[in-house]
């Protein structure tokens, strides 16, 4: 007879998740301590909130005091589409080609928690898709999702590391799956092509030297040394992930919302540049790109633009 495991990992394929793993809950040890160390070391710049909440991040007991159980869901977002390399063109992370990721992944975790309620009337559940304080990488190595790569992304077996990941705390008690194994061997090539050397070791990001930081978090003037070192990225950056061969098993993925919006792979820089508020609103609307706001993505855009010499062709 199929388990309550079972029908969640069948509920999962139904609803196009690449993969469902389930982990023990327990205060994480290692994980936690390196959290700390990590925040010790200032390497979350100015994401105040990782400080903030890191006590809870690693002991998922202070979210859901009944938690037994976490459901790790991976969901790939690959949509088969490159880059271009053309410099009139900007870059956008692939990830926010589509729609928010945070409200397709988020529908698909509370999909399965309606499933446990279900089938255990009184079981609490916590949803999260990248908005609470969960460590949700480590939990996806814990159960068995994939393993943290030396760039600090998760790295699937099936589809390499362009995967979101959903988290689902609760009070059920699943049989935990096997963790993952770590398999970058001795490959360093994430490592050695990041532009800015935001790697100070193996599986240790300074996010204050991350273009995806520098362009989506980061609040005021890009630092001068990162502003010639965006190699066309306007916002977020996939170097780190294009260099991975474990990205060779990529797949495009079925979900609709993670299709390219139009002029999404490949904007122009002088269509970017022309932008005004209501326009930029207009055009990333729903979409991960709003992240920054206006403001901040304009900065990128005349930071790429003066590193190639261009600024100034339009006034807005």
């Amino acid at each position: 007879m199929a388990t309550l495991s079972d029908r969640l990992r069948e509920e999962a394929r139904r609803l196009g998740c690449l993969s469902l793993g389930i982990a023990h809950a327990e205060a994480l040890d290692p994980e936690g301590a390196r959290l700390r160390a990590w925040i010790d070391r200032g390497f979350q710049a100015s994401m105040g909130w990782m400080a903030r909440r890191a006590a809870e991040r690693s002991d998922p007991a202070l979210v859901l005091p009944s938690v037994r159980s976490i459901v790790v869901v991976a969901v790939n977002y690959f949509a088969g589409h490159r880059h271009s390399s053309a410099s009139e063109s900007a870059k956008l992370s692939r990830y926010a080609w589509g729609d928010d990721y945070h409200d397709i992944v988020l529908q698909k975790v509370e999909r399965l928690a309606e499933l446990i309620r279900h089938e255990l009337p009184g079981a609490e559940t916590r949803c999260y898709a990248d908005t609470g304080p969960v460590m949700e990488k480590a939990w996806a190595a814990r159960a068995g999702v994939g393993w943290i790569g030396k760039h600090t992304n998760v790295i699937t077996r099936d589809a390499g590391s362009w995967v979101f990941l959903g988290s689902l705390l609760t009070s059920a008690e699943l049989k935990p799956d096997e963790p993952a194994v770590d398999h970058c061997g001795s490959c360093r090539a994430c490592l050695d092509a990041c532009p800015t050397e935001a790697f100070p070791q193996p599986y240790v990001l300074d996010a204050s030297k991350c273009i995806s930081y520098l362009t989506i978090e980061h609040r005021g003037p890009l630092p001068a040394e990162a502003a010639n070192q965006l190699n066309g990225w306007v916002f977020g950056c996939d170097i780190c992930q294009e260099v991975c061969p474990w990205n060779r098993f990529e797949q495009p993925s079925d979900e609709p919302g993670f299709q390219p919006r139009p002029g999404n792979e490949a904007p122009l820089l002088v269509d970017l540049e022309r932008l005004t508020e209501t326009g930029f609103l207009d055009r990333f609307k729903g979409s991960p790109v709003v992240r920054p706001r206006y403001h901040g993505f304009m900065r990128n855009v005349k930071a790429l633009l003066e590193s190639l010499g261009k600024s100034g062709h339009h006034k807005h």
